[in-house]
This record gives C-alpha cells, structure tokens and sequence, in this order.
C-alpha cells in the first residue's frame, strides 16, 4: 500500500487549492473526492475575483485540471469512510473498499445542510433560497424576499438583508418569538413580520414565485432566506477524535491544524462563511502549513 503525503477528504475548492500547494511543494497527494458539492445547484458564484458570476461547477473544474498538471498529485473517486492511525501515519478506507495511506490528512469534505420540511424548499435551495447576501444579494435587490427564521436569528438577519432590499418580510412559520423591542424596530424600517405556517413554495426551476400557507392564502417572493440546520458531510474526523465546537464546525487553529495531530482541515466543515474565495485561502494556508510541518520533521 502507498503511502502519500497527504491525503486530502474532498475535492472542491479547499480541498484543491491546498492540493496545488502541496503539489508545487513536490508532495505526494491522493485527493479523494464524492463528487457532490453542496453547491452544486447553485448557478453562479459571485465575491470571487477573476470568477465573478461563474458556475460553482466551472470553477472547479477549471481548479481540477489545474492542479492535476503537477505530477505528483492523484485524483481518486471516492468516499472516505473510515480512517486508522499509528505513530508515522494513518490508513484511510473508502466506501469502495480501498485502502491508502498518508502522513497527514486534510479534511475539506463541507457540511451537509438539512433542508426545512416545506414542499418545494429543497428544489429552491442554492437558487432563489438562499443563505448570504454577499453571496447572492446584489442579483436579487429591490425585489420582494423574504427572511424564513425566528427570534433573535431572524432579528440580526433582518438588519443584514435590508442593505440590500426594503420589500423585505420576515416568515416565522409559527408563532412570532420576537421580543416587543425588536417588532418596534422592524416596523420602523417596515420590516413585516408573518406568522401563518408555510405549507409549500410555489416554484418552476428552482425560482421562487410566491408562499402558499396552511390558510390557503398566498404570498408573491422572488427569493427567501435561510440559515438551514446542517451537520458534518464526513464523521472520519470525529471518529479519530477531532474536536467539534458548539455550533458543529470543525475546531481548527490559525493554521488550519486540527485539535488531533496530523489531521487538518479547511472548508466550510470549520466555519460559517460559505464562500467559495474563503474556501480557496483557507485550503492554500492548510496546504502551505502541512507542507512546512514535513519539511521541518524530515529536516531533525
């Protein structure tokens, strides 16, 4: 069995962009990778220069025949399930049965967001619902949107999003949990709240037209907001210990280094700021970093 460099859980934009790090700093690389973005029905990606407005698909794939041109990096398809570890390396299996070994490993393998049990959200999502402005506001401004959340989550949301649009309305699908102060300052900026429960989003392709609620009443949206529930696309690294914090990111340090020797990682698997450019530094950093912890090691 090989034993690689690194072996890197994930191949999109974390994870290729620590690969061409790692590659240009002559390393051994098996990137393995499923194939199933979390964006992958989103249509454009935007806040990324030189790739404004690009398909998340064609970003990367353009990355992937990049990096693939340094000869030591290995493009494998896959799924890593389970990983062993020893005093010099550790041993991964994927679902297929493989086996591969590294002396260090990378995780860039996301999350995975739990979708709202509302009849057509899912088919929206990445499209017309959405979950940051910076990501997706500028492309739907001044239009009617609406924010799906509740209390002080749909409060501080509220005051993002109004930057952007002031035909804005704030759906708690339920009882309204907002506290008297904060109904005042919603209705200063004319923020409506609606607490009829949503039982469907009318939509064609993925585009919003309007809610349909549990009265039979309607309402016409081009784009809703939200914050999903979301857990971690790959349990590997909580099986070998690695820590988690609170809200179910990845603990990492400024290096991108895990709380578990050896085990890195970068993506959206450790922060909140799903973006894509964020995604490509954090993966350059945690390539740079595992390739100046080798050197140093392979130098005592």
């Amino acid at each position: 069995m090989q034993t690689y460099d690194v072996i890197i859980a994930g191949g999109s934009y974390a994870g290729l962009s620590a690969a061409m790090a790692l590659g240009r700093a002559r390393r051994q690389v098996l990137i393995v990778d499923s194939g199933k973005p979390c964006n992958r029905q989103t249509p454009h990606s935007h806040n990324f220069l030189t790739q404004d407005g690009a398909t998340p698909a064609a970003i990367a794939a353009a990355a992937k025949a990049q990096v693939l041109q340094y000869p030591s990096v290995r493009f494998q398809e896959g799924t890593i399930t389970g990983a062993t570890s020893t005093t010099e390396s550790f041993t991964v299996t994927t679902a297929a049965g493989e086996q591969f070994a590294a002396k260090r490993l990378l995780f860039a393998t996301g999350v995975k967001d739990e979708m709202p049990a509302i009849k057509g959200f899912a088919e929206c999502w990445g499209i017309s619902a959405l979950h940051c402005p910076y990501c997706h506001g500028y492309e739907i401004k001044d239009t009617p949107t609406g924010i799906l959340a509740n209390g002080d989550g749909a409060f501080e949301y509220a005051k993002m999003i109004r930057n952007w649009t002031n035909q804005l309305t704030i759906f708690t699908n339920g009882p309204s949990t907002l506290t008297a102060e904060q109904l005042g300052k919603l209705q200063k900026h004319r923020i409506a709240v609606d607490e009829k429960e949503i039982t469907e989003i009318k939509q064609a392709g993925g585009q919003i037209s309007e809610l349909l609620f549990k009265d039979g009443s309607t309402q016409a949206l081009n784009a809703l907001y939200h914050k999903p529930a979301f857990r971690q696309h790959c349990n590997v690294p909580e099986a070998l210990g690695c820590e988690l914090t609170p809200e179910g990111y990845l603990v990492v340090n400024e290096f991108q280094a895990s709380t578990v020797t050896g085990v890195y990682a970068a993506g959206d698997a450790t922060n909140p700021f799903r973006s894509v450019a964020i995604s490509v530094a954090a993966g350059t950093l945690a390539g740079a970093m595992i390739s100046r912890e080798l050197i140093i090691s392979e130098f005592e």
